[in-house]
This record gives structure tokens, sequence and C-alpha cells, in this order.
């Protein structure tokens, strides 16, 4: 059983930056992809960021490149989504997601492949 616990979230002002980081126990963080989600009010779940096992490959949403980065760290283990240039519509709840089925070779971007998921914390943006 994995547990995926999400931090950094908070009130923040367009032009910001804020740090997410998920912090994973159980089972072998080493060899799973890892994912961000995030959810805004009355919209679904879109896909932010992913990496995989070794931090080599990774993913994100056309529109985020360039001002989100997704890193992991295999021995705290942990993975963190710094988030720069804020805007109001990066306004949602983020969750953090692994998928250990697959040895973490991929950088998926279809939630359909991640078994586990967090809580989420929220990102507030104002401008």
């Amino acid at each position: 059983q994995v547990r995926l616990v999400e931090s950094g979230g908070g009130l923040a002002q367009t032009g910001d930056s804020l740090r997410l980081t998920c912090v994973a126990s159980g089972g072998t963080f080493s060899q799973y992809t890892l994912g961000w989600f995030r959810q805004a009010p009355g919209k679904e779940r879109e896909f932010v960021a992913a990496i995989n096992w070794s931090g080599g490959v990774t993913n994100y949403q056309d529109s985020l490149r360039g001002r989100f980065t997704i890193s992991r760290d295999n021995g705290s283990p942990t993975v963190n989504l710094q988030m720069n240039a804020l805007k109001t519509e990066d306004s949602a709840v983020y969750v953090c997601a692994a998928e250990t089925r697959y040895a973490g070779y991929s950088a998926s971007r279809n939630p359909d492949d991640y078994n586990y998921w967090g809580q989420g914390t929220r990102v507030t943006v104002s401008s």
C-alpha cells in the first residue's frame, strides 16, 4: 500500500511561485512513475506533469511547460512541483499520484494509469 501526502499549497498572488511536495510511504518509490494532476471548481481533473522512475523522462501539460517543473528525490522519497509565474487559472486542488504497476518507465499523462492518489493540496492564486 502506497500513501501519498501533499503539502505546499496555499494563497498566492499572480506572478508568485509555489513549491508543492508529495511525500510517499510504502512500496518501492524508485520504481514508480509519479504525476501531478489538478482540479479546479466546476472543472474536470487535468494532467499537470509526470516523471518516470529515474527523473530522466518528464511530461508536462503543454500550456504549463516552462512555468512548472516536476522533480523527484528517490532518497527522501518525494516528488516536487515547482510552479512559477502563477496565474489565477492555476487555482485548483493539486493531487499527487503514483503508478506502481509498470516499473516506472513512462511519464504517463493518463490518469487511468495511476493507481494511488493523495488527498490533494489547494492552491489559490489571486490577482
